[in-house]
């Protein structure tokens, strides 16, 4: 039995979550959101999506505040119009597919927001010319050449709080069945946790116990509110001497399962351009390996698994529970269907695909086959 096609099942507060495999959509960002308002672009790539035959789909990384957008073009859930707008899209797309749980991954950009789409250069886009200026934890700019961030007070770091905890209660409310708090890729609570981005002397900075304040405080703040299966993605290392460490991050994912979390979800790097990643086939599976293996708290696998035999591979060796694929499910989102065909798995699909199928992957639709003629 393929263990990349076995049912997972998480232990929230409201109940078991069960996924029926380990393959995970991870968080992909579109920058193609209106006002933070999803658009039909949304409704189009979830509906896509959900029938992926994955076992998680994430809801791309979702701004708490129109200021922690990381672009004018990025999903927002932060008011009634911006729930509004998610809510018909999301409830839309899953009318057109099978049941699949959703997952969705807030957060704040921090001292990366008010940047352009990446295919419009992705640089900090100045206030007149229609950006705004961006917030952090110390007034250092990503790049030498960007103006600095404004260093936020604690006045301003108190708003943020409510505003994660707010985004998590309008997530609840839409139905989402779980939700990802965002620590990684050098966005705002990442910057937090790294020394090289955190230079403050106050109780929020200086220490391992200071840096991971926030991000702790915000997390136990959501815990409080949402109810389902919650969890963290965090980039286990800046890939820069001196920055933050895999280490660092095992102790934080044991904080983190006595806070309650569910899962953490294990990606790297993103908070310096002087980073070193030896980039290649499973290049962070490591970094999850030795997160599960120190904290015992259930772990995503993520970065460069392509291939259905990798995916399997990462979860016979125990490096990680279940394994996320982004831009592997943008090429083809069918992946699932392909690594249930290899694998002698299983995958549900909506109805008008059941006649898809060549003869020999006709086994891989469950509670399908009798509307294979």
């Amino acid at each position: 039995m393929s263990l990349l096609f076995t049912p997972f099942t998480f232990d929230a507060p409201s109940g078991p979550l069960t996924l029926p495999n380990r393959i995970v959509v991870a968080p992909m960002c579109q920058y193609s959101a209106v006002d933070g308002q999803a658009t039909d672009w949304h409704l189009t790539h979830w509906a896509n999506l959900l029938n992926s035959g994955a076992g998680l789909f994430t809801i791309e990384a979702t701004a708490v505040s129109a200021m922690g957008r990381i672009s004018p073009g990025c999903l927002g859930l932060w008011d009634d119009a911006t729930q509004e707008a998610l809510a018909d899209k999301l409830h839309r797309a899953r009318r057109l597919a099978p049941p699949m749980p959703v997952c969705i991954q807030i957060g704040h950009a921090g001292r990366k927001a008010s940047s352009a789409a990446p295919w419009h250069g992705g640089m900090l886009i100045a206030p007149a010319d229609g950006g705004w200026q961006p917030m952090a934890p110390s007034a250092i700019p990503h790049l030498p050449q960007e103006p600095a961030p404004t260093e936020l007070s604690l006045t301003d770091i108190a708003q943020i709080k409510a505003d994660f905890v707010n985004t998590a209660k309008r997530s609840l409310a839409l139905g989402i069945d779980a939700l990802e708090v965002h620590a990684a890729h050098g966005y705002l609570l990442h910057q937090f946790l790294s020394p090289l981005s955190n230079q403050r002397s106050d109780a929020y900075g200086g220490s391992f116990e200071n840096r991971i304040r926030l991000p702790m405080d915000i997390f136990k703040a959501v815990r409080e509110v949402f109810d389902g299966t919650l969890g963290m993605r965090i980039s286990a290392t800046d890939w820069v001497d001196g920055g933050w460490t895999v280490e660092e991050t095992a102790e934080l994912s044991v904080l983190l399962k006595q806070a309650g979390a569910q899962f953490v979800h294990i990606s790297s790097g993103g908070v310096s351009p002087l980073q070193k990643i030896a980039l290649g086939p499973e290049y962070q599976v490591h970094l999850a390996k030795t997160v599960k293996g120190r904290s015992g708290l259930t772990t995503f696998a993520v970065g460069m698994i392509t291939e259905a035999a990798q995916a399997e591979a990462v979860l016979q060796r125990g490096d990680a529970d279940l394994v996320a694929l982004a831009r592997s499910f943008l090429y083809n989102p069918r992946w699932a269907w392909k690594a249930a065909a290899e694998l002698q798995g299983q995958v549900q699909a909506s109805t008008p695909y059941w006649r898809c199928l060549p003869r020999e992957a006709q086994a891989i639709f469950n509670n399908a086959r009798n509307g294979m003629r």
